[in-house]
């Protein structure tokens, strides 16, 4: 019979099926698209920082006015892909307050859990938390932030020795001693 199969879907279900199991589902029954606004603004994010030397006075309010359009999209319901949830977070991340780099991160990992298991994801999960910690004061974790005070070249942020250089890997991210010799490399 029928009642079966029925019944084992909805069992899984309220087990908490796995993603791949629920968007096999939600594939039959028509899968959403990727939100072109999104798209459109993370592209314009990225624009903004291919120059060598980026004017922060035109970049800033560009950033506000699209990590405010993201966050309605956002709290909206639409970002429904897990392209969406990244390139929301991508915009996200650039945000000056910190619950702006956490929410990144949790994008990053939803677009994860919809099966975007791709270095981009994780890497820039790995980014916008080591950015929360900074924005917190804390050390980071990935060592994927530098900073630069009074005109100083761009130093390492404090990084936390938690996580190992494998994780780091895994995460799409170079180790620890990469990341020490990118900070030489912006001091020439």
């Amino acid at each position: 019979m029928n009642v079966r199969p029925i019944m084992l879907v909805a069992t899984i279900l309220v087990v908490g099926a796995s993603v791949p199991l629920m968007s096999q589902i939600a594939s039959r029954s028509g899968a959403p698209t990727d939100n072109q606004e999104v798209k459109r603004l993370r592209d314009e994010d990225q624009a903004d920082r291919v120059p060598n030397v980026i004017v922060w006075s035109v970049v800033a309010p560009r950033d506000h006015a699209r990590l405010k359009r993201v966050v309605q999209l956002f709290e909206a319901g639409d970002l429904q892909t897990a392209t969406d949830y990244v390139n929301a977070a991508l915009v996200l991340q650039h945000g000056d307050a910190p619950e702006d780099s956490l929410l990144a991160h949790e994008l990053c990992v939803a677009a994860m859990m919809l099966g975007k298991n791709d270095l981009e994801s994780s890497s820039l999960a790995a980014a916008a938390e080591d950015r929360f910690l900074m924005k917190i004061a804390r050390p980071q974790r990935f060592g994927t932030q530098y900073r630069s005070e009074g005109g100083a070249p761009l130093r390492l942020h404090t990084v936390d020795n938690g996580v190992t250089d494998q994780l780091r890997r895994l995460m799409g991210e170079p180790s620890l001693a990469e990341a020490k010799a990118q900070e030489m490399e912006f001091k020439k």
